[in-house]
């Protein structure tokens, strides 16, 4: 990595874990001045501890409270100037099907995954344009191909898409660059916090995580798109492979996420 980020203020949410805790530590690396948030203090105080010598802010915040995120937003300008980049990395997954699935999961994951980025976004908004800047969303496949015992996620990740590419429109002359980046199965914590049917942390993962990108590789593929400013980012050759043939081959990607997620009519993973 050059020194495209040295002096910028970056600020990511859901810097604590996994991918936002990957992109944290390259950032510092890289000479960048971090801020994020999360919602486990006691992992934040361990970043304030490892990043004490270095131009780190942090601050406790669920990015599905509109005053927290104003607080974070308005501590991170506060504390380095402004904000160059934001990336809205923060988001939770869940897994259950429709019929068993609780409406409270499908709000908590929406307000999450999608009023969260709407919130920081528009918080850092006239900051990113003044330095002509760069807004991230962290998004996922589930945000261009439906995924069975996923139907809130992946609502909430199609939502993020849309949104972003219109405000990439509304902001095509002012000198910013908006990007969705779509990790396919990344090792995270992602899905041990997933929700269940009844909206609390399901503490296992369904997948093998050892045989999956790591959360470092994913980050480094990040913050590459960011320097280059790409509109979009897929990971993996799986998460590539799933977008083209969802595009082109739509009712035969059904019978194949099907054939990968069921076994016997049993949700597996």
């Amino acid at each position: 990595m050059n020194d495209f980020f040295k002096g910028k203020t970056v600020a990511v949410t859901g810097g604590s874990d996994g991918i936002g805790k990957a992109l944290v530590t390259l950032l510092i690396q890289a000479g960048a001045n971090v801020a994020t948030c999360a919602r486990t203090p006691q992992k934040l105080e361990q970043l304030k501890t490892l990043f004490a010598d270095k131009p780190f802010w942090c601050v406790p915040a669920d990015v599905s409270v509109y005053e927290d995120c104003k607080h974070f937003i308005e501590g991170a300008i506060e504390q380095f100037g402004c904000i160059d980049i934001l990336i809205n990395n923060a988001g939770i997954s869940m897994r259950a099907e429709l019929k068993d699935a609780d409406v409270t999961v499908f709000k908590k994951v929406m307000d999450i995954n999608y009023l969260g980025t709407v919130y920081c976004t528009k918080l850092a908004l006239q900051s990113i344009i003044n330095n002509k800047g760069t807004i991230v969303g962290v998004s996922s496949i589930a945000g261009y191909r439906g995924l069975p015992g996923r139907s809130g996620y992946s609502a909430s990740k199609f939502a993020v898409n849309g949104w972003l590419e219109a405000v990439r429109t509304e902001l095509i002359q002012e000198g910013v660059n908006v990007m969705w980046v779509c990790p396919g199965f990344t090792q995270s914590n992602i899905r041990n916090a997933a929700l269940n049917e009844k909206a609390a942390a399901q503490g296992e993962s369904p997948l093998e995580e050892g045989s999956l990108m790591s959360s470092t590789e994913c980050a480094q593929h990040i913050l590459k798109a960011i320097e280059k400013r790409k509109r979009t980012l897929v990971l993996t050759f799986t998460g590539k492979r799933t977008v083209f043939m969802n595009k082109f081959f739509a009712a035969l990607t059904d019978k194949l996420t099907y054939n990968f997620f069921y076994k016997k009519g049993k949700l597996i993973k």
